[in-house]
């Protein structure tokens, strides 16, 4: 599993920054691709719930926020919120009244988290890139800082705690028994040295890369605990098979897609 992970991760990890320089459509396609499956792999999660989330109603909602991030298509992103949740209103209403579906709020409670998370927040994936100063240094440092949190959490975690640290402390025993404090910390450790290490050849300021680096190690693990949450409720243990050793593509993001919202406001301020 870690080799298979370890393949992976050399493999798409820096194909992915690649594209991150490019930038247009190169960077926006792969992204649709992964996202447009991380809807469809979330509706057969909360499917196997008993709650009917459409992928072909979601996916065109979450879709409009998409290419508006990328091609400002409508100025206004509060109408596109508007008409977003006056269609989830309408299909709540239907769901009940002509389909009788039994778990009619919990669906539309479903619908609802699916377009603020995989709309909302995965739209920070393009307007990130579309920073107007550092932009694509900025999101390639957002995206590793997430990386090496990931990474430092799993081998501290995995490999250290209880041989060079005093033991284990789970840090969620119920909902993710394999996650520790002390991997929180590495995480910690790993994405604000990295980030730091790497800041001065982006020619982004050190100081902002720490901060950077501390709140990715933070709000990235929330998402995918979130995630973590619905999986476990559904009984299912990834969410797919796009990437060997690593699950689906919304085990992929569940982590990134907070970071990158956390990392694109940052820059707001800092920038």
């Amino acid at each position: 599993m870690f080799l298979q992970r370890a393949i992976v991760t050399l493999t798409i990890g820096p194909l992915l920054l690649y594209l991150v320089t490019i930038g247009g459509w190169l960077y926006f396609i792969p992204f649709l691709i992964v996202l447009s499956v991380a809807v469809y792999e979330f509706t057969q999660i909360v499917g196997k719930m008993g709650w009917h989330v459409p992928f072909f109603l979601l996916l065109p909602l979450v879709m409009l926020q998409w290419f508006n991030a990328q091609f400002s298509i409508i100025e206004s992103d509060a109408l596109i919120w508007a008409i977003s949740f006056f269609i989830v209103m309408l299909y709540g209403l239907w769901l009940y009244e002509i389909k009788g579906h039994q778990y009619t709020l919990m669906s539309w409670f479903s619908l609802v988290m699916g377009v603020i998370v995989l709309g909302w927040l995965g739209s920070h994936f393009f307007w990130i890139r579309r920073l107007e100063e550092m932009a694509w240094q900025w999101t390639m440092l957002t995206f590793i800082a997430t990386w090496f949190a990931d990474i430092g959490a799993y081998l501290v975690g995995r490999f250290l705690a209880g041989r060079f640290i005093l033991g284990k402390h789970q840090l969620t025993p119920r909902l993710s028994p394999n996650k520790t404090v002390e991997g929180l910390f590495g995480g910690l450790f790993f994405a604000t040295a990295v980030s730091v290490i790497i800041a001065p050849f982006l020619d982004i300021p050190v100081m902002h890369a720490l901060f950077l680096g501390i709140l990715v190690s933070f709000v990235g693990p929330v998402g995918d605990l979130s995630i973590s949450l619905i999986k476990r409720e559904a009984g299912v243990k990834d969410s797919g098979i796009l990437f060997p050793g690593h699950g689906g593509a919304l085990d992929r993001i569940d982590s990134l897609v907070w970071s990158t919202t956390i990392g694109y406001y940052l820059a707001i301020i800092l920038l």
